[in-house]
């Protein structure tokens, strides 16, 4: 049976201006057992590792190949930089998610397509906690969640724009498409439903590409993250949308 040689250790400390002793069991193998101790006294197995829980270090990584940097314990944080490209692109982002999730309203009172129920309830829950995340990426860089004044390029004549701001996003109905799509009933609303939230996603698919494409564009993680996040959930969502288009159709044939 092995056993480690205990070796027998004095340590002298000061504790409310008194001179206190501990006597320590060191065992070979690296175990201290504390044998005496004033209460509230803690023994830790590693002494030299011991840090102050009020003041913890902040930690730097180094570069590839350089070694970390310990800051002081006042050192905060600060948010990436962001480009003016990136607050429009969320400001435009939520009115165009604002325009799916009312779409998706209608579902319920508009049809009876338990499929097509269940594709809006998802999209409206995924666009509602994304529109959430983009007030909240805003409002933390002092911005506001309400798009400029500025005129899009996918603006029409005699658009009413008073609902959803200035200008139409990239995809977006206008407000003849939500008309025709709110007088609709059943297997037309279905149709109507399906090729406008299409015509929708790709919009954003557009917003995307536009955002990336921009130079200096896209660079904080978070609003990275996001967009490369809803342009691969929006692709697969058009991919079903499709399928549900093409068994529609089947079934008008029969």
């Amino acid at each position: 049976m092995f056993r480690c040689a205990p070796q027998w250790k004095f340590y002298r400390f000061r504790r409310n201006r008194k001179i206190h002793f501990v006597i320590v069991e060191q065992v070979i193998c690296g175990v201290l057992f504390v044998l005496s101790a004033p209460s509230g006294l803690v023994c830790s197995a590693a002494p030299a590792q011991q840090t102050n829980a009020a003041s913890p270090a902040v930690v730097q990584p180094g570069a590839p190949g350089k070694p970390s940097k310990t800051l002081p314990p006042s050192t905060k944080g600060a948010l990436p930089p962001r480009s003016q490209a990136d607050v429009e692109f969320m400001q435009g982002m939520i009115m165009h998610h604002s325009q799916a999730v009312d779409m998706t309203a209608l579902i319920p009172s508009h049809t009876e397509n338990k499929e097509l129920r269940t594709l809006g309830a998802r999209i409206s829950s995924s666009q509602s906690d994304e529109i959430k995340f983009m007030r909240r990426w805003l409002a933390a860089r002092g911005q506001s969640s309400m798009a400029t004044a500025k005129m899009s390029d996918h603006e029409m004549p005699g658009m009413d724009m008073a609902h959803y701001g200035m200008a139409l996003m990239p995809g977006m109905l206008t407000p003849e498409q939500m008309d025709a799509l709110r007088k609709a009933k059943g297997a037309e609303f279905d149709q109507l439903f399906l090729t406008g939230m299409i015509q929708h996603h790709n919009g954003a698919l557009t917003m995307v590409k536009d955002l990336f494409d921009t130079a200096g564009a896209g660079q904080d993680a978070e609003l990275f993250n996001f967009a490369t996040d809803a342009d691969n959930s929006q692709r697969a969502e058009i991919k079903i949308m499709q399928n549900m288009l093409e068994k529609n159709s089947l079934k008008g044939k029969l």
